[in-house]
């Protein structure tokens, strides 16, 4: 969730200073949520630090009316509240020692209460309310023993427990920021005369786009020159270098309103890069990546999905289309919940890890848990070098490019696009598709991109709709087969943006509970299958139309082009393209996505930071 920067560079160089930088790439960061923000800066053998609670304006004017000395080294954090509110005091970088060492903390120090006991029995004293300023002391004590800061922080993340990412500075140390990371994401940024780390690369994609991962408890040390990796027994490390495929300019507005504005738009473009490279000329599926034996995909009995909020809606999306294609059972579990019902998983499940970041805490353990019990894993995420792709078996990129807005869009296209190839390669492998089968479905998925771009072209009507109805209190989604994710993912959106209650439900449920909630005026979505479709369930679905209909509601209709059953019973209908049955949640979410956004805007409200919402949630 927080944002995490560090930087160091020769006091002689060029680079901007160490505070220009920060905010830099603390600006980046702000996509993952936030309610403090925070410096600390080497400044002539001293540490300089400012803080405050709320938004990082509030601490730029703080800088502004009091600016600090030049600095060529320094680390900045951005902080969601866990232990402590978001007050000034709680904000970091928490110093001890004087003032001679500061830390910033990423996650959740499980054992703080203990270990500030001990500290206070030892005559610290602490000035806030955090687990984080556990570490501030801890390390102040260990480097007093050791004089050395990386040999400081390994004794101190030796005795911490649950998940964590920590960065320390000390007057003592001039030009060295030491980071450390357990479950909970950090990287290197190599660049020249300076180095930096960071929550991930958008913390110094505008000076570098090398970067190097950092494995589960590892300890990084940078200077200008130098970065040196060791795991938390002290041995050294190895780092996995890589390139970051995208620029700063990636991660900026273009001209939209808003990020979320932005990524709406972006999505013919994700899906079409998460189709890129898949398959040969011939539309023959290739999905090297997926590097484990065939034989053990062929012998899979179950799939298990594991996801959160928009993610999970995506696994359920794959549901419907692994289980047409392949005749394999999948579950699609939430990760929260996984691990504590006792799973029945074994060598022949497989898991997919879902997730845009690759860091949320709660898909994470549970893949581990997963693989304890003999399951291979599958992650499909957006971020290269993050820990879910990482700790799986494979990992199916989305490349859906940088998602800044907390509320997820093109990430989620993108990733029911990723769990169709995952599949229809299943469906290949196992014998229960024929190839030109499989080739006539990516043809279908090939023209996806223009069929959503249409969608996105024709959207006035739903940005207009959404204006006028900015005082709705309440709206209503109803789905069947695929559209019954959709209509809960466009309940989740309004929600994230809006602030209002909204509910998806499956449309066969109306009658045995949801339609008590059905009064005169209420606004329901619906999302209507196709006539076209076997075994059609829309005759059943405008039979719902008319239900609600009846009982004064305002229906709001997403069907297919040509259809017109619809309309004598709909107050608006909002057309998409005629798509393959299973493949219409590509296009059918979109108007959602869209009402969601125009309806938060009209109400005055941040639609890329919505309140107590984090991008990446890094905590369980």
């Amino acid at each position: 969730m927080c944002g995490i920067v560090g930087y160091a560079t020769d006091p002689a160089s060029s680079n901007s200073g160490a505070l220009d930088v920060v905010l830099e790439g603390l600006r980046r960061l702000e996509y993952r949520g936030y309610d403090s923000a925070g410096v600390a800066l080497q400044v002539d053998g001293q540490l300089w630090t400012a803080k405050r609670s709320g938004k990082l304006a509030r601490l730029e004017e703080a800088l502004q009316a009091s600016p600090p000395p030049a600095s060529a080294t320094g680390i900045g954090h951005t902080r969601w509240a866990t232990h402590g509110g978001p007050t000034d005091e709680n904000a970091h970088p928490h110093l001890a020692g004087d003032g001679r060492v500061a830390v910033i903390h990423n996650g959740i120090i499980e054992n703080f209460a203990v270990l500030k006991k001990e500290l206070v029995a030892d005559g610290a004293e602490f000035l806030s309310q955090t687990d984080t300023e556990v570490a501030a002391h801890l390390l102040h004590a260990a480097f007093s023993r050791t004089g050395d800061l990386t040999e400081a922080m390994r004794l101190v993340v030796n005795r911490l427990e649950g998940a964590f990412t920590l960065l320390a500075v000390h007057a003592d140390v001039p030009g060295t920021v030491v980071g450390a990371r357990r479950n909970s994401p950090l990287v290197v940024g190599v660049g020249e005369g300076a180095n930096y780390l960071g929550s991930d690369v958008a913390a110094f994609i505008g000076h570098t786009r090398e970067a190097i991962e950092l494995g589960q408890d590892q300890i990084a040390t940078i200077t200008p020159t130098t970065v040196d990796i060791v795991d938390f027994e002290g041995n050294p490390v190895t780092g996995k270098n890589y390139h970051v495929d995208w620029d700063a300019a990636a991660a900026e507005k273009g001209g939209y309103s808003s990020f979320m504005a932005k990524e709406i738009m972006d999505q013919p473009q994700a899906v079409a890069d998460t189709l890129l490279g898949r398959y040969d000329v011939e539309g023959n599926l290739t999905l090297d990546e997926l590097r484990i034996d065939e034989a053990v995909l062929r012998s899979v009995d179950k799939i298990v999905v594991l996801a959160a909020g928009t993610s999970s809606y995506a696994g359920m999306v794959a549901k419907y289309a692994i289980e047409h294609w392949c005749r394999i059972p999948v579950e699609v579990e939430l990760s929260s919940e996984f691990r504590y019902r006792d799973p029945v998983v074994n060598a022949r499940t497989l898991v997919v890890a879902i997730s845009q970041s690759g860091e949320t805490m709660d898909t994470i353990m549970a893949l581990r848990h997963a693989r304890e019990q003999g399951a291979k894993v599958v992650a499909i995420c957006n971020t290269h070098g993050s820990t879910i792709p990482r700790e799986s078996d494979a990992a199916l990129y989305t490349h859906a490019g940088p998602e800044i807005a907390v509320a997820s869009t093109k990430a989620f296209l993108a990733q029911i696009t990723a769990c169709y190839l995952l599949g229809l390669y299943l469906a290949r492998l196992r014998g229960n598709k024929f190839d030109d089968e499989i080739r006539e479905i990516v043809g279908q998925l090939q023209a996806m991109p223009d069929k959503i771009q249409k969608v996105l072209d024709g959207l006035e009507q739903v940005r207009t709709m959404a204006r006028w109805m900015a005082d709705t209190r309440s709206v209503l989604f109803l789905g069947r087969h695929v559209g019954f994710p959709v209509a809960m993912e466009g309940a989740l959106k309004l929600k994230e943006l809006a602030y209002i209650h909204a509910e998806g439900f499956a449309a066969g449920e109306l009658k045995h509970g949801p339609i008590a909630l059905i009064e005169p005026g209420q606004a329901v979505f619906v999302i209507v299958p196709s006539p076209r479709g076997r075994d059609s369930l829309h005759a059943k679905v405008v039979s719902n139309i008319q239900e609600i209909n009846a009982r004064g509601a305002r229906t709001i209709v997403i069907a297919e082009e040509g259809d017109t059953d619809v309309v004598p019973y709909a107050s608006e209908v909002i057309y998409v393209p005629q798509t393959p049955t299973l493949l219409a949640p590509l296009v059918t979410v979109v108007p959602l996505q869209v009402f969601a956004c125009e309806l938060a805007t009209a109400k005055g409200l941040d639609v890329d930071q919505p309140r107590n919402l984090a991008k990446s949630v890094t905590v369980e």
